[in-house]
């Protein structure tokens, strides 16, 4: 029995076009976690994240006939995704306001050591709250290079920008968190010592 050959990213993405709801599920299917854990990342809420990303799919497939298939179609939907939770980051002022009560709640917990099992999770939570000390878009291109691991080729389509461009909003964005750390969780910096000084660099 042969194997069924794949059907390419194009292929699938000029079937939603023409109408084959089969086919824009299956590509829904391969990017709906990038999508989600994008918009999680930024506004830091799990309903929030699932209606951006509901709403991203949307945009999208309204937008297909004006995507030009030959490109890879995950930076693109990232780039609607920032786009739509920004917008929904400035409208819910009272996410704001519970983050803050959250995160204040969080930092009256003691801390727990290296050797904890919890140490990970404090370490990530921890770099969550200095990286939200940054604006938006600092966070966004921290998020999209080192949480979801894009290129700088993918970055710069995600946000839409140019490759050179998304190297130096980096480098500044970085300088920016080292700032953070330094002043405000130094403790994150003891802990990760030359390790994490070498990322930020």
């Amino acid at each position: 029995m042969s194997e069924q050959t794949p059907v390419s990213e194009a292929n699938l993405i000029e079937r939603a076009r023409e109408g084959q709801e089969t086919a824009w599920s299956v590509v829904t299917g391969q990017h709906q976690e990038a999508v989600f854990h994008l918009a999680y990342l930024l506004l830091g809420d799990a309903d929030d994240a699932q209606d951006v990303a509901q709403e991203t799919f949307i945009r999208a497939f309204y937008a297909l006939n004006r995507f030009d298939a030959s490109r890879p179609l995950r930076p693109w939907l990232l780039r609607i995704a920032a786009n739509v939770a920004r917008n929904k980051y400035r409208s819910v002022s009272r996410y704001l306001a519970a983050l803050g009560r959250w995160w204040q709640a969080d930092s009256n917990s003691t801390r727990p050591t290296p050797q904890d099992e919890h140490f990970q999770q404090w370490e990530a939570q921890t770099m969550r709250r200095a990286i939200r000390r940054l604006r938006m878009s600092d966070q966004e291109i921290i998020y999209l290079r080192y949480f979801l691991e894009l290129s700088v080729t993918e970055t710069a389509e995600a946000v839409g920008i140019a490759p050179g461009t998304v190297k130096s909003r980096l480098h500044r964005a970085l300088a920016r968190l080292h700032q953070v750390v330094t002043q405000e969780f130094p403790e994150l910096q003891e802990e990760r010592g030359h390790q994490y000084e070498d990322v930020v660099k």
